[in-house]
């Protein structure tokens, strides 16, 4: 297993969809493994693959208080969301340094391919929920500056190039 590095904020990947996975295979089961090991090395509570480069709907998220629990997902789309919202700072390797109080759906339903290739959906809640709408998003192309006004968001990126460069 390994830790991969992230993609710089400016790569273009990180602004576009991924592919949806047509299939689990062995290659998928190991990019979770290696994406479970980054995000534990972090440390964060999600990771989607576009973050490390790989163009594939697939992430992880494990927001348990003692890690090991990690859920893996592959074409995750929300499929209900609760009209209470909960906000929470979030941040993302590939924008170092920075963060923001982003207010998303206090809970939601997710459908998704599990490890087996089963659909299955799945209720998640609190940090549970924002982490997987946090990567949800991520495979959309958006980071969650995105949820930011455009003036906000010119700030947060550039003082997080100006950390980088340091």
């Amino acid at each position: 297993m390994t830790v991969r590095p992230f993609l710089p904020y400016a790569d273009r990947r990180l602004h576009m969809p991924a592919e949806p996975v047509p299939a689990i295979t062995e290659t998928v089961r190991m990019i979770w493994d290696d994406m479970i090991d980054t995000m534990e090395a972090m440390p964060g509570v999600g990771l989607a693959a576009p973050q490390i480069g790989i163009m594939q709907r697939l992430a992880v998220v494990d927001a348990s208080e003692k890690r090991g629990q990690a859920v893996r997902m592959a074409n995750p789309e929300v499929l209900h969301a609760s009209v209470q919202l909960r906000a929470h700072e979030e941040a993302s390797p590939n924008l170092p340094g920075v963060s923001a109080r982003i207010e998303r759906p206090r809970a939601v339903t997710v459908r998704f391919l599990n490890t087996d290739g089963e659909i299955e959906e799945r209720d998640f809640v609190g940090l549970w929920a924002t982490s997987v709408q946090h990567q949800i998003d991520h495979l959309n192309g958006r980071l969650y500056v995105d949820h930011l006004s455009p003036l906000r968001r010119k700030m947060l990126v550039a003082k997080s190039a100006k950390l980088t460069r340091r």
